[in-house]
């Protein structure tokens, strides 16, 4: 008997970006040589790692600006980057975010605990099991959870962005389903300006998105990938797999005459 499957916020997003895309990065193997290293991955993954273990009360290794500066030397990640030039420039930018982060943290009156990070979850949703890595959840005296999501390329944030953000709400169904008795906060971090934004669904709201979600996933396990055709997008010009679908003699029309435009 063949195991459930399972989705997360980060496949969801790439199939309703494109569903040839999440052919070609999660279904089909053949997809994993065309794959490129981006340089944004890799300048957020670098921050998460410092980050983590600057909130983890058991590591003592990071708990001040020259620490952090130092664990982000040695956890630097260069993969993506089109020169040695634009990684120095983007090491320079994680060490001012670092610095501006820390402090900043230090200066703000501390009213939660830190419960949980980088935490796997994972609900059943009958057809398939939705699964997700949380950044961070904090613990309020009163016993609020706040799930923390860095977003280490933006510089701005608001609600409606929480609102309508997949990963955002992935997480909320996650948390209650863990801890059902507890309130639960959703806030965004934008690392380069340390704007945030703090919002809490309400129930309806939650149960509206799980409904949209199971009938999704339903979709998205169903789909016949296989036959499945490419059309044109926007975001066709810096896909990894534009040179599998251009083998598409009808997409290959389509995007010469985009192209033309």
């Amino acid at each position: 008997m063949s195991s459930k499957p399972s989705l997360s916020p980060s496949k969801i997003t790439t199939y309703l970006a494109c569903p040839v895309k999440y052919k070609w990065t999660y279904v089909d193997g053949r997809g994993k040589w065309f794959m490129r290293a981006k340089s944004y991955y890799s300048f957020g993954s670098s921050l998460h790692n410092v980050l983590q273990r600057f909130h983890d009360s058991g590591d003592a290794g990071v708990q001040t600006v020259e620490q952090a500066i130092a664990a982000l030397e040695d956890n630097w990640i260069s993969a993506g980057y089109s020169s040695p030039e634009e990684a120095q420039e983007a090491f320079a930018e994680g060490r001012e975010v670092l610095a501006t982060y820390i402090e900043q943290h230090e200066k703000r009156e501390i009213t939660t605990n830190t419960l949980f990070i980088e935490k796997r979850l994972k609900m059943d949703l009958g057809r398939f099991y939705l699964i997700g890595r949380v950044d961070r959840i904090d613990e309020y005296k009163d016993g609020t959870l706040e799930i923390i999501d860095y977003k280490s390329g933006r510089s701005k944030t608001d609600i409606d962005e929480i609102k309508n953000d997949i990963a955002m709400n992935c997480y909320q169904l996650l948390v209650r389903s863990m801890l059902p008795d507890k309130r639960v906060l959703s806030t965004i971090i934008a690392l380069k300006t340390h704007e945030r934004a703090s919002y809490e669904p309400s129930e309806e709201e939650l149960s509206e998105f799980e409904i949209l979600i199971k009938e999704l996933g339903v979709e998205i396990i169903n789909r016949d990938y296989e036959n499945i055709k490419p059309s044109y997008k926007e975001l066709c010009e810096d896909c990894d797999f534009l040179r599998l679908c251009l083998k598409d003699e009808e997409f290959k029309i389509e995007y010469d005459m985009q192209a033309t435009k």
